[in-house]
């Protein structure tokens, strides 16, 4: 536990939080006092293992097998994190996807578009004035409609671009009930399945984004970037925060 605990008495879900940047948040944002749903869609001893941890640690976590692209997933989480903790304060859309193999053309679009909006209106009505959503992205992704990425990783790209405008375009709504969207957009992160992935689609890829940032971040130092503007003063409706890497990215737009 930290000495910070200025989310105890909140209700958190993570979605995505079984493994990588998912579970590294949701273990920091349980250490500053807030009870943390655990998503995961298929493995449950791995998600198992991320509430272990956070207990371990004198944290409060639940795991909640959920697949978003349903309803009733999106419903089951928001349930878990008002029943276990007593409200839904705090929304991290960290799960994305699409280049699994066999899941369908249309997956990353349903994933990275149609289920984020799913999961946030089905969370907004329940989430009190104050709360907060943070919705986890890339540069590749954030950056596609100025800057081209690699072909492997297009798709995906421009189905999470689909995803962050939609969310967006729900800001007049989020306002309306005291809600806050903040988008937190990292480069290629070392370590991630999305990056593993990659590397085996394009060869060389990884080291060719580490070249051109200078550094890549490892999925804990990303975890502690998403953690840092969760709860933070003077955020504005709507903030991207850009970790890593972003300036070759910023010098393409102009």
């Amino acid at each position: 536990m930290t000495d910070t605990q200025d989310l105890a008495g909140t209700g958190a879900v993570i979605t995505g939080s079984s493994r990588g940047i998912g579970a590294a948040t949701a273990q920091l944002i349980a250490a500053r006092g807030a009870g943390v749903v655990v998503n995961y869609r298929q493995k449950a001893p791995r998600a198992q293992k991320v509430v272990k941890g956070i207990e371990e640690a004198g944290g409060r976590a639940v795991a909640v097998a959920a697949d978003l692209t349903e309803a009733a997933g999106a419903q089951a989480l928001v349930d878990a994190a008002v029943s276990t903790f007593g409200s839904l304060d705090l929304l991290i859309l960290n799960a994305s996807g699409g280049m699994e193999a066999g899941r369908g053309e249309d997956y990353a679009l349903t994933l990275n578009r149609d289920a984020q909006v799913q999961m946030l209106r089905t969370a907004m009505a329940v989430m009190p004035r104050g709360s907060q959503v943070v919705f986890v992205t890339s540069h590749q992704a954030h950056f596609i409609n100025a800057t081209a990425t690699m072909d492997a990783y297009e798709p995906v790209a421009r189905s999470k671009r689909a995803g962050e405008d939609a969310l967006i375009a729900m800001i007049p709504e989020l306002e309306e009930k005291g809600i806050t969207l903040t988008v937190v957009s990292g480069d290629m992160i070392e370590g991630t399945i999305t990056a593993t992935l990659l590397e085996r689609a394009e060869p060389g890829a990884i080291d060719a984004r580490r070249e051109a940032a200078g550094r890549l971040y490892s999925v804990e130092e990303f975890a502690v970037e998403i953690a840092s503007q969760v709860n933070r003063d003077g955020l504005a409706q709507g903030h991207v925060e850009l970790v890593g890497g972003a300036q070759d990215f910023l010098d393409r737009q102009r």
